[in-house]
């Protein structure tokens, strides 16, 4: 698209705009140009934030595609400028740029392996399981989007989150999750950023391969001896 054609559907919307709520009928779908956009959705009793999408990301497209109702709610997060494209635009879009489909269908397949993943996760019984699963697949996750230098049982990895962005991953409360994350620290499987010497929030897993380990023995505990 060209500059014109940019402003021509970019649209600013500060922090805490809904773009659109679950259940609602999908009229747009959306690009990010700046900003963070939440995609959240209500698992049981609790909205929980499915995915945090950074500049670059687009979203809202399936209820365009199948002409049914959001599957999610979007809110802004940190103030965004967002492209809105109606369904006329989007299918001329897709019909006259092959790289624009193909990157489509890539993100597509992208989300729905991270879905698959998760769907895993919350098939886990064992919350103690649940959340060191969850960091592996984070740390992989950081891993393949420094692009994938070393192994990822050889490296320290760095996960910018907080105890909620993982409680909301698992699906487990978040006083529950703090408490096996602190287990972890005093075994030094993970350790607070800051201890590790990186200003800002989050934790590092200084092993992976400890982590991948510890995990292993979960597994065999599980199977052979109980939770």
């Amino acid at each position: 698209m060209t500059d014109n054609l940019l402003d021509r559907f970019a649209r600013d919307y500060d922090a805490g705009a809904v773009l659109f709520r679950e259940g609602d009928a999908g009229d747009f779908m959306y690009v990010v140009q700046s900003g963070e956009v939440e995609i959240r959705r209500v698992v049981g009793d609790h909205e929980r934030v499915l995915a945090v999408l950074p500049a670059g990301e687009f979203f809202g497209e399936m209820a365009l595609i199948n002409q049914r109702p959001r599957s999610a709610t979007a809110v802004v997060r940190r103030p965004a400028r967002l492209l809105v494209i109606e369904p006329r635009t989007f299918e001329a879009m897709i019909r006259g740029k092959t790289e624009i489909a193909v990157r489509m269908i890539r993100t597509l397949a992208g989300r729905l392996e991270r879905a698959n993943h998760q769907i895993e996760l919350l098939l886990l019984p064992n919350a103690n399981h649940r959340v060191v699963q969850c960091l592996r697949r984070m740390a992989d996750e950081q891993l393949e989007a420094a692009g994938g230098a070393g192994t990822l049982a050889e490296s320290a990895i760095y996960l910018p989150i907080q105890v909620e962005e993982i409680a909301a991953r698992v699906a487990l409360p978040a006083h529950e999750v703090a408490e096996i994350v602190e287990r972890l620290c005093q075994a030094r499987l993970v350790l607070m950023a800051e201890e590790a010497g990186i200003s800002g929030r989050g934790y590092v897993i200084p092993e992976v391969g400890r982590l991948l380990e510890f995990l292993e023995f979960l597994e065999l505990k599980e199977r052979f001896g109980g939770v």
